[in-house]
């Protein structure tokens, strides 16, 4: 392309986005959804809005290393900067062949993201972007660089810069500016440069080797040592403030042979490979835990079933409110607030909203565990994915020292679901059933995004990562540490790569291959219509691998009865009403006492109904001793009843009553004769049924009427609750039909105001709307109508904002306009009066 045929090149981000289709546009905005809340009304607001610092920062956030290296490069290179300077930068003097193969993908990157802009010749890093990567005293850039000698200099007289111009064997100059670049001229000649530090003293140099990759500043005495002398007068040091001196940039890269970054990182890490099982293995250790977590969650919930803990003023559970749940579930105290928080991002529990407010199941729980096992590990699995709750910082502290609380506030961190998400695609990318290191996971994650995982609270991003593969193996996404065939089909994953052509599993300490030279595209986040075919697809995998519900039992003559696997609904509940769970495992051991028989009369069964439970549902004959027991119970039961007087106790034989009353225990019922066969208590019914149970004997509760209350296993439910919303991570990305009515808004608010207007018609000020009268104003419209010409128009709307337009006339009538707008692609019909002006644009040879 000759000179002539080549594009103008851009003098502005502005110029440079509008040159750009609308498919790079569209690529903007997609990874750059801030730009467009709320949609802007021309390229131009675009371009301000893509430079301003807290949009810049996320887009800074969200680079790999080797772009953010880049970017760093680019912010101490001369602005704008060329290819091959920057290209000097980021290979050095070898070339380094892997840099120079990524470097023009990393540049594309950073124009695509609009942080870069220009062709090779003149590249410009977006300038809110380079104060943040430039180095300062301040703020030491990433690249260790000091300022260069013309911004050391600054403040520096004259004469001592002729002094130090001498010193370092240049011929002086008239002026600080010529000798200012002469030194500096010096310093980026390789061969003149070499031959200066030839003759430096040998500590000297060593000083010089201590600064290269920084801090670049040092301390020295008013009086320098020789050593430090040498070098402050020939300019290899030069002093900043009192005491203080740095080493320019142009020395340090000569000393770097031209690298910006000691260790400049163009290839990710890959994913080492800890160990390798067969995929069968892997799939049928996930459905184990996958089995125990559904079981987990349900006993949990069983336990809170008739009012969970109180929920503290500030919100969520008290530190010994979870040690009760962690002893009732038999795990740690942070494995315990990871089946909360998951019940709770799940709307399997809330608050029930009472003035003793206290947690509960919600009535979703109920619904919950009529679904198939398979279903109600995809519905935990997939509010685990989305959750924003992050049961890894319970126990920790908040900004303001004080405690995180399971269910309590404070725990939401919006990148979670994003870390998590990208954690199992990383896994998915090895070979079936290859555990990867975990090391390697998180190094691998922290060249993804080096900002967050570097420098926010104590390298956030890497802590989920770790929470994410515990938590993967507890719910049974990954077993043996490598991804289940449910867990890939949760992500919409393909198929796992096979090592080699024939396909051998990998051994451990392979790593996954790369064919090239930068990050690949991550496995894109689902849509809820997509996660929820996912989530599908990942419970038909896993239902044939979980344990058919049986339908029996195995007593034994010892008062317990063996469940050899997971039970049916209707068997699990009533054994576990008549029974108590004694051991968990592979089988469930159950032990029958007087406490649990008794506990399943008072849920209103009898005796007989016991009985045939047993018989029917035992794969063995019912031992004499059980039968014996409920016999025994069910006789005593109810022989005493308790009412509220504020509470009595009535008995047909007063000789019960007598042993009572003379019982030193119950001293503390306060107690006393009102007929030979009642007595009244001064304590309620409740404590009253609790104090004579403790003493041995078996009260049952009774109604105002007289008959005996049944006390139902039935639940204590809060109303309908929602499961909460996860916290964004910043605007959501935009789907495909807001993002086409943005880029046309967008498009056509630029034609807008960037149409040439025939001279003497437009302000004189840039952007500002055409004013005319209201006479000019209904001539102009009317011969548009009829020479079919577009104008450009200002308008304000009903509330008051005004906006530029181009619009073609239709019809002007009753104090109307009817005209296909440009700007937003469609026929509209503006009353006059709310048009401020109207200019006529120009010939296309004006």
């Amino acid at each position: 392309m000759s000179t002539e045929d080549r594009p103008p090149a851009p003098r502005s981000l502005a110029e440079a986005l509008r040159a750009r289709g609308d498919a790079s546009l569209g690529a903007l905005l997609r990874s750059r959804p801030d730009l467009i809340t709320p949609v802007p009304t021309d390229l131009t607001q675009l371009a301000t809005r893509a430079g301003t610092r807290a949009s810049v920062v996320r887009a800074l956030e969200r680079l790999d290393r080797f772009a953010l290296q880049t970017a760093e490069a680019l912010a101490v290179a001369a602005d704008p900067a060329t290819y091959g300077e920057l290209l000097g930068l980021m290979a050095g003097d070898d070339a380094d062949p892997a840099v120079v193969a990524a470097l023009p993908h990393a540049l594309d990157g950073l124009r695509e993201q609009a942080l870069v802009w220009g062709g090779d010749d003149r590249l410009r890093l977006v300038r809110t972007a380079r104060e943040l990567l430039a180095p300062s005293p301040q703020r030491p850039s990433p690249t260790g660089l000091g300022p260069t000698v013309q911004e050391a200099t600054a403040g520096m007289s004259p004469g001592r810069i002729q002094e130090i111009v001498t010193a370092a064997g240049l011929p002086s100059t008239h002026d600080s500016v010529s000798a200012v670049t002469a030194l500096a001229g010096l310093f980026t000649n390789r061969a003149r440069m070499a031959a200066l530090l030839a003759g430096a003293p040998a500590d000297s140099l060593e000083v010089l080797q201590r600064l290269v990759w920084g801090p670049p500043y040092g301390q020295v005495t008013a009086d320098p040592a020789p050593r430090l002398r040498w070098l402050l007068d020939r300019g290899l040091l030069l002093p900043t403030a009192p005491g203080t001196v740095v080493l320019p940039r142009e020395v340090a890269l000569h000393l770097r042979r031209g690298l910006a970054h000691r260790a400049p990182e163009p290839v990710p890490p890959v994913v080492e490979v800890a160990a390798v099982h067969r995929p069968q293995v892997v799939d049928s250790a996930a459905a184990g835990q996958a089995y125990t977590a559904l079981a987990t969650v349900e006993e949990l919930l069983k336990d809170w079933d008739e009012g969970g803990p109180a929920v503290l003023r500030a919100g969520g559970l008290s530190v010994r409110d979870l040690k009760r749940a962690a002893v009732a579930l038999d795990v740690p105290e942070p494995v315990a607030a990871f089946w909360v928080e998951l019940a709770y991002a799940a709307g399997l529990i809330a608050s029930d909203g009472e003035a003793d407010e206290r947690c509960a199941a919600t009535p979703a729980y109920d619904e919950w565990r009529e679904l198939p096992a398979a279903e109600r590990w995809s519905r935990l699995v997939t509010a685990w994915l989305a959750a924003t709750r992050t049961a890894g910082l319970v126990g920790g502290r908040d900004a303001k020292d004080r405690t995180l609380s399971a269910l309590g506030p404070g725990l939401d961190r919006s990148a979670a679901p994003e870390v998590r998400h990208r954690v199992l695609t990383l896994l998915a990318g090895l070979p079936e059933g290859a555990a990867p290191a975990a090391g390697s996971v998180l190094a691998r994650l922290r060249w993804e995004r080096p900002l967050r995982g570097d420098r926010r609270e104590d390298d956030l991003r890497g802590r989920l990562a770790e929470w994410a593969l515990s938590e993967a193996e507890l719910l049974g996404v990954t077993g043996r540490g490598a991804l289940s065939a449910q867990g890939r089909a949760l992500l919409g994953a393909p198929a796992a790569p096979a090592k080699g052509p024939e396909a051998e599993p990998a051994g451990p300490g392979d790593k996954l291959p790369v064919h090239h030279h930068h990050r690949p595209a991550p496995l894109a986040a689902l849509s809820s219509a997509e996660q929820a075919v996912a989530s599908a697809a990942a419970a038909r995998l896993l239902a044939p691998l979980l344990p058919e519900p049986l339908d029996h039992v195995l007593l034994q003559a010892d008062l317990t009865a063996v469940a050899p696997g997971p039970l049916r609904r209707p068997l699990a509940d009533m054994l576990g009403v008549l029974a108590d769970v004694e051991s968990k495992g592979g089988a469930t051991v159950y032990r029958f006492t007087p406490g649990s028989v008794r506990r399943a009369l008072d849920s209103g069964q009898a005796a007989s109904d016991l009985h045939a439970f047993l018989a029917a549902h035992s794969r063995t004959p019912v031992p004499q001793p059980l039968a014996y027991l409920i016999d025994d119970v069910a006789r005593r039961h109810g022989h005493l009843r308790v009412g509220a007087a504020s509470a009595y106790v009535r008995c047909d034989d007063d000789a019960v009553l007598n042993e009572i009353l003379a019982d030193k225990r119950a001293a503390g019922l306060g107690l006393r004769r009102l007929a030979p066969t009642v007595l009244a208590a001064q304590t309620d019914p409740s404590g009253l049924l609790e104090g004579l149970r403790a003493m041995g004997f078996a009260p049952a509760a009774e109604s105002a009427e007289g008959d005996v209350l049944i006390t139902r296993a039935l639940a204590h439910r809060t109303p309908p609750r929602t499961a909460p919303e996860p916290v964004p991570d910043g605007p959501p990305v935009p789907d495909d039909t807001l993002l086409a009515a943005a880029l046309r808004a967008i498009r056509a608010g630029d034609l807008a105001s960037t149409t040439p207007r025939k001279a003497g018609t437009a302000p004189e000020l840039d952007g500002e709307p055409p004013r005319t009268g209201a006479a000019e104003t209904l001539a102009t419209m009317q011969a548009a109508v009829l020479t079919g010409e577009a104008l450009w128009i200002g308008y304000v709307n009903a509330e008051g904002s005004a906006s530029q337009r181009v619009i073609a006339p239709i019809r002007v009538e009753g104090g109307f306009v009817t005209a296909y707008d440009h700007t937003a692609d469609e026929v509209r019909t503006y009353p006059l009066h709310r048009i401020t002006g109207v200019a006529e644009l120009a010939d296309d040879g004006d």
